[in-house]
């Protein structure tokens, strides 16, 4: 398949300006995407725009990736019902580094390869642009009328907006037009892709681009991602799902995509993964024969976070799953940091125990009776002792009358207690 070919197979493409698919079956063909830098990393709403420069640099293409260190200054109002905070140029320099480390685990940035992929910053081009040439070379080309076609000036304009919408933001269009303008010239950039949302901002690049230097632009875009109960994707709960370690572990990553539905995990296969289509079709087809194995979701999992983090970190997070959910071992629940201990036992009850008094040693009956509420009586927790019912990191109790010392701690600071199966009780050391 050819590029635009791959993304319409995937589901990628929501609009495509004429032409477009002809310029890159032509020849190789440099296009960019816009980056927000509004943290220090991405979030796996970002990630279909990276996996769309993937596909685009491995048919053979050029990608450049424009971080918003002026745009970022501003705010975008498409799709937005509020005016974003705005950043200070010293904190855009952190974050636009934090991104580049993160997209260069998979977009080629280094090699002598003449599509290997750049990342500018359009602060670089507009800094020192003044508002009356800004005006002058920019905003006298582009009509209001053309600007206020826009959906999405209309609907900031509408009645149902309560916040109106500033002059800074009804120029953003103007400033990312000129981004394409500039990349155009210096670069030799054609295309622009974004989210669907972007579609008005970039056919202004273009009619920017025809009206300045008479020359041709291109623009696609992506559907926006939703899941399939209509929430946005790439959240849950607990905020954004990033692609930062630090910030959304590797095993809370891993379980995101294989908490997946059936019907999103057919989707999500294709977006977020490289695997070639044939290989996809056979694995949506054998996940349908028997949809409780969860094999389709079993595979976007490993795919997305080998991708992003790892292999060594998706053994990890499949070992830590295994932990909850199968026959774990004693050594694996060691080998789990803080952070992936914690993500694997969210919600099991944990109560807190006195580093003194573990250091005096405690025994079992008491541990699971009076230093914590896990058992309603001693009574109740030797019966569960002498049923061989009670686990102590993943190991059978076999004395009765064991002490619990500080020897038990796992990462020094954690102890597992379970009784049966499925119940846990997560003690912290203080």
């Amino acid at each position: 398949m050819n590029f635009v070919e791959e993304l319409r197979w995937r589901g990628m493409i929501h609009n495509i300006m004429p032409g477009t698919e002809e310029q890159l079956a032509k020849e190789q063909t440099t296009a960019y995407v816009g980056i927000d830098p509004t943290a220090d990393s991405l979030h796996i709403g970002h990630l279909v725009s990276v996996m769309m420069m993937k596909h685009l640099q491995m048919a053979g293409h050029k990608p450049i990736f424009v971080i918003g260190g002026a745009t970022g200054m501003i705010g975008d109002p498409s799709g937005k019902s509020l005016e974003r905070n705005l950043l200070d140029e010293d904190t855009i320099q952190k974050n636009m580094a934090g991104i580049k480390a993160q997209l260069s685990k998979f977009i080629d940035f280094n090699s002598n390869e003449p599509n290997a992929a750049i990342m500018v910053n359009n602060y670089d081009w507009m800094k020192n642009f003044s508002f009356l040439d800004f005006i002058r070379e920019v905003g006298k080309h582009i009509t209001v009328n053309y600007m206020m076609s826009k959906d999405s000036v209309k609907k900031r304009l509408s009645a149902d907006s309560t916040n109106g919408m500033s002059f800074t933001e009804f120029t953003y269009q103007l400033v990312q037009g000129y981004d394409f303008l500039y990349l155009r010239r210096n670069y030799n950039c054609l295309l622009q892709m974004g989210g669907s949302d972007q579609w008005g901002n970039i056919t202004t690049g273009g009619e920017l681009i025809r009206r300045k230097d008479g020359g041709e632009a291109y623009g696609l875009t992506w559907p926006l991602m939703t899941k399939s109960d209509g929430k946005k994707f790439g959240k849950t709960e607990s905020g954004n799902v990033w692609l930062d370690p630090q910030r959304t572990s590797p095993y809370k990553f891993y379980q995101f995509w294989l908490n997946s539905t059936d019907e999103d995990a057919a989707r999500y296969i294709k977006i977020f993964t490289i695997l070639p289509p044939a290989e996809i079709d056979a694995l949506i087809a054998e996940h349908q024969e028997a949809p409780h194995l969860r094999k389709l979701q079993k595979v976007l999992a490993k795919e997305v976070t080998c991708l992003i983090h790892g292999e060594d970190a998706y053994d990890s997070a499949l070992e830590a799953s295994q932990i909850l959910f199968g026959n774990a071992t004693s050594d694996a629940l060691k080998r789990l940091d803080e952070d992936t201990l914690l993500s694997v036992f969210e919600g099991v009850p944990q109560f807190d125990v006195a580093r003194t008094d573990l250091e005096a040693g405690i025994h079992i009956v008491d541990l699971m009776a009076e230093k914590t509420s896990m058992m309603s009586s001693k009574g109740e927790a030797r019966r569960a002792l002498k049923g061989n019912a009670i686990s102590i990191n993943k190991e059978k109790v076999q004395d009765q009358e064991l002490v619990v010392t500080p020897e038990y701690l796992i990462d020094g600071k954690f102890i597992l207690l379970q009784s049966g199966k499925k119940n846990y009780f997560l003690i912290t050391v203080k």
